[in-house]
């Protein structure tokens, strides 16, 4: 009987957790979802940030985990798929019960799921660099916005330091990304007197290899007498094909340097870096920095690698800008979800408000009280032969995002806080 009475309690309580769309063992782990392309144009870029992420969540877990319970990842791949994006967001928040994602690469993916998080008011952690022009209650964005990013690396070309560039060549990945950016820099370059004459403004689709045409169409409009410049916000692994075709054809740095705000260490992990030297790219982290943070940081990472045999990060690991902000984004969530005493949505929107995290780039990153940016330095790096950046130039601390560019006169008006 008493075996009976005990089988029947057991069977209740599974049941009540069932009816909560939860198991015994769910109830014992905080689920986190990891939303990034493994496979397909993006891969290259996305699949290190899934890495780093597991690696950040076994740090959490071996220090206790979250609330007294360990964090368990689900890992879903979109495959450079947007659609599908949505999808694999929607199971992960209906099926997988997640309390929330990290995930995302470019903004067409991340646009695909935002009407997801916001219906379901769930939490996604955004960790790339992007347009702005975006301000959701459900997204924190832990990568750069225009001013702490493009409009930077634009101000140093023109500069003495970077060349005094006065025509300029817009390249990108054909999609919201670069076009937006690229609006808000055609207005910026306006507004300092550059007129439509000197902007290039170049697109070419996901995926894209041959560069030659391209390229050779740069050379001809920098023969015009005026120093030019390149601003590339090419995405994925058209990157590899891009930066050969620019030592194939000669295309020095001295001559006409590129910035890049979607190209850091590992997507130069493919390329001949000899013949690069001297070009750009602009973040707000670059593995070359001399921090204590970042020592470890450089050194937890390959340890990991070496200890999971990850993939070229055996005998090369490489650390990266979008690398750190997940790192940062995934410890800030495990901070307020302990400070709210609770993994509900708005309970940990309300604790990020202010959280603090010493980044490995050197700074104490500061979640802003109100618009879900990170306040983040910037760096632009010079790429040197052996793939690294030495850093030619910096802010003097970090900088606060502005989601809503001001070059846009649209914009005027509009609040820095979540409407939603």
């Amino acid at each position: 009987m008493m075996q009976r009475r005990f089988t029947l309690k057991a069977l209740s309580a599974a049941a009540a957790l069932g009816a909560f769309g939860l198991s015994a063992h769910a109830a014992d782990t905080i689920k986190v979802g990891i939303l990034h392309s493994l496979s397909g144009t993006m891969a290259i870029s996305e699949t290190v940030l899934k890495d780093v992420a597991l690696m950040a969540i076994d740090e959490i877990n071996a220090k206790g985990g979250v609330l007294g319970k360990k964090l368990e990842p689900v890992v879903v791949d979109p495959a450079s798929n947007w659609p599908l994006f949505a999808e694999k967001a929607k199971q992960l928040i209906d099926q997988d019960k997640v309390a929330v994602t990290f995930g995302c690469w470019t903004s067409v993916s991340r646009k695909s799921v935002l009407p997801v998080y916001e219906e379901k008011n769930a939490l996604l952690f955004y960790p790339v660099q992007y347009e702005g022009e975006e301000l959701s209650k459900n997204v924190f964005y832990t990568g750069a916005a225009p001013n702490q990013q493009a409009i930077p690396a634009v101000e140093y070309l023109m500069s003495k330091d970077g060349g005094s560039a006065k025509r300029f060549v817009l390249l990108g990945t054909d999609y919201v990304y670069p076009r937006t950016t690229n609006k808000i820099l055609r207005a910026f370059l306006h507004s300092k007197g550059i007129k439509d004459e000197d902007i290039m403004e170049e697109y070419t689709p996901f995926g894209h290899a041959d560069y030659q045409t391209i390229i050779g169409k740069i050379k001809t409009f920098a023969s015009a007498g005026k120093k030019t410049a390149v601003v590339s916000t090419i995405n994925g692994d058209s990157n590899v094909p891009f930066y050969k075709e620019l030592g194939n054809q000669g295309l020095k740095a001295t001559d006409v340097p590129v910035v890049a705000f979607s190209v850091g260490e590992e997507e130069l992990r493919g390329v001949d870096t000899k013949p690069l030297v001297g070009h750009l790219a602009a973040w707000n982290y670059f593995m070359s920095i001399k921090s204590p943070a970042n020592t470890a940081f450089v050194k937890a990472w390959s340890d990991y690698a070496k200890a999971k045999k990850i993939p070229g990060h055996m005998d090369k690991p490489l650390t990266n800008d979008p690398m750190e902000a997940t790192y940062i984004g995934i410890h800030m969530w495990k901070q307020a979800v302990e400070k709210a005493k609770s993994t509900d949505t708005d309970k940990v929107i309300a604790a990020m408000a202010g959280q603090t995290f010493p980044a490995p780039g050197g700074f104490t990153s500061t979640m802003d009280p109100k618009n879900h940016h990170l306040h983040k330095p910037v760096f632009i790096g010079e790429i040197k032969a052996d793939g690294q950046f030495n850093v030619v130039w910096k802010t003097k601390g970090p900088v606060k995002a502005q989601p809503w560019s001001p070059f846009i006169p649209e914009n005027k008006g509009k609040k820095d806080e979540p409407t939603k």
